[in-house]
């Protein structure tokens, strides 16, 4: 199956009031998308909605996201449309699985500099840093390959450490790199989506 990313910012408030009814409403049919000890589960999972729904689990998470995509039969615009009505806004998504490889590539990779192992919540900070070093590091190869890197560039000069690991493991690697299909404009269109944005960012991987 392939894989799929999901960037995700959540309202709280909406996920407690609607969430919330919809998982009481729903109970027997939601109970088919749960792991074992089902009955328990979702009482945990609507505890958690009620508290805060960025306290799922990223098991909880993937359960609930594919329950609305079963319900809305693969469509993934009504999907977006109901998960946002019920406080979980898909902001961003990554479809192709080559790009979706090259993005937890280029994650692994920062979190062995970084020495900071993440989860599937970021704090927006340390996700606008990792976003900083990834627009770098792709910026290296639209440089070689003659195509556009102008916030990378922009960038460099505020974030001298960053820019200096990229350039290396670009060297490293750059001969692989230069076959694949990049993925700068990934990064920078969620540093766009993301740069003033004050509270937790979810990355959800999923399977189509």
């Amino acid at each position: 199956m392939a894989e799929e990313l999901y960037f995700i910012k959540t309202n709280p408030v909406t996920a407690k009031i609607n969430l919330y009814n919809k998982l009481c409403q729903e109970e027997q049919d939601v109970l088919n998308y749960l792991d074992d000890d089902k009955k328990t589960s979702l009482e945990l999972i609507k505890k958690k909605v009620l508290e805060n729904v960025e306290n799922l689990s990223k098991e909880e998470l993937l359960n609930l996201f594919n329950w609305f995509n079963a319900k809305c039969n693969g469509d993934h615009e009504e999907l977006k449309t109901q998960l946002f009505v019920h406080g979980i806004d898909i902001f961003y998504e990554i479809l192709s699985p080559g790009n979706v490889q090259s993005f937890q590539q280029i994650l692994s990779d920062y979190e062995k500099y970084s020495q900071r192992i993440t989860n599937h919540i970021f704090d927006p900070e340390k996700f606008n840093q990792f976003l900083i070093y990834g627009i770098f590091f792709t910026g290296f190869i639209n440089k070689e390959k003659g195509e556009e890197y102008i916030l990378a560039d922009f960038l460099k000069s505020d974030y001298k450490n960053l820019y200096s690991h990229a350039e290396e493991e670009f060297n490293s690697k750059k001969t692989e790199l230069l076959s694949q299909e990049n993925i700068y404009n990934h990064f920078t269109d969620l540093y766009d989506c993301t740069k003033f944005y004050k509270n937790s960012i979810i990355k959800l991987q999923a399977n189509s």
